[in-house]
């Protein structure tokens, strides 16, 4: 993935142009811009649908259909809290409260300074250490509400 700051309105515009009025290729136009950016711009999706010949909403249909695309950048630390039945049973929703609480976020957001997004999943397939916390795919396992500060301070 290329830096940001290597991508310019002009680069953008370059491959918008490379695929203008050819509707069956967004797909193809939106991995690039995400390669180039990230994520996919919302400024860039109306250019795009001019520049492709495609409406905004079909292009949000397959921005938001597929899991490799992405709106917003992505943050350094993506915190999942499992919602499996196992990590639910065990108290996942009181952490999710916790994590909101203390990044000042909520569930599928991203914190203002691009540090933390916090998500929920299902079943990450460690029941035996429900309630279970990933970050950027380590497990934290049999977490409990006081150890949300901890987890986050190591962070930073």
């Amino acid at each position: 993935m290329a830096n940001c700051e290597n991508c310019t309105k002009a680069k953008a515009l370059k491959i918008i142009n490379k695929y203008k009025n050819q509707p069956n290729e967004a797909i193809h136009c939106l991995q690039e811009i995400q390669e180039c950016f990230g994520y996919i711009p919302e400024e860039w999706v109306l250019d795009i649908s001019k520049g492709l010949n495609v409406s905004e909403s079909e292009l949000y249909g397959i921005i938001t259909f597929y899991a490799q695309f992405r709106l917003t950048p992505k943050a350094k630390y993506s915190i999942d809290v499992c919602m499996g039945t196992a990590c639910f049973i065990q108290g996942a929703d009181a952490l999710l409260e916790e994590f909101e609480k203390n990044l000042n976020i909520k569930m599928g957001e991203s914190s203002k300074d691009g540090k933390f997004a916090l998500t929920n999943t299902r079943c990450v397939g460690c029941c035996g250490m429900a309630p279970v916390v990933t970050v950027n795919g380590e497990v934290y396992g049999k977490v409990k509400r006081d150890d949300i500060k901890g987890i986050l301070e190591n962070l930073k």
